[in-house]
Parts: C-alpha cells; structure tokens; sequence
C-alpha cells in the first residue's frame, strides 16, 4: 500500500507541476496578448494622428493651389490695364523726348 500511495503521491506531484507550469504559460501568454493589444492601440492611435496631419496638410495645399490659380487669374486680368498704363507712360516719355529736341 505504501508503494502505491508513493507512487499516487508522485504522480499527485507531477500534475500540480504541470497545471503549475501550465498556470505561468497561461499568465505570460495573457501578458504577452495584453502587450499586442496596447502596442496595436497605441499603433492605432499614431496612424489616426498621422492621418490627420496628412489631411490638414493636404488641405492647406489646396487652399494654396487656389490662392495661387486666383493670383495668377489676376494677373491675367490686370495685365491689359498695366499694359495700357505702361503705353501711356511711354507714350509721354516719346512725346517729352520729341519736344526737348524739337
């Protein structure tokens, strides 16, 4: 009887080492998982701010692009006027010019 209840208290031994050790695998798995889940929040989290910066930037571009399309509209439109302006002046420059020779 001895001999059994040794070998029962043996193998009694053997399994609550087991689920010991199974308990620790369990507990680090639980914290590694814990681990992946945070990093992917944080992932997340740094991807939406970068997102959003790249939006904002974007957004700025365009609101660039269309100063700059309705700065160069106005100068197109302008040009005649300068153009006519500038004829004037050289036009009263020539007749300046003809009249000091005259």
């Amino acid at each position: 009887m001895t001999n059994s209840n040794g070998n029962g208290s043996d193998r009694l031994d053997r399994i609550e080492a087991l689920l010991e050790s199974v308990a620790q695998r369990t507990d680090s798995n639980a914290r590694t998982i814990q681990g992946i889940l945070e990093q992917r929040a944080t992932d997340r989290l740094e991807h939406e701010a970068r997102m959003k910066l790249l939006e904002d930037n974007q957004r700025q571009l365009i609101q660039t692009q269309r100063g700059i399309a309705n700065l160069v509209a106005s100068l197109d439109e302008d040009r005649p006027t300068i153009l006519r302006k500038l004829t004037a002046i050289e036009n009263k420059v020539d007749s300046l010019i003809e009249r000091d020779r005259a």
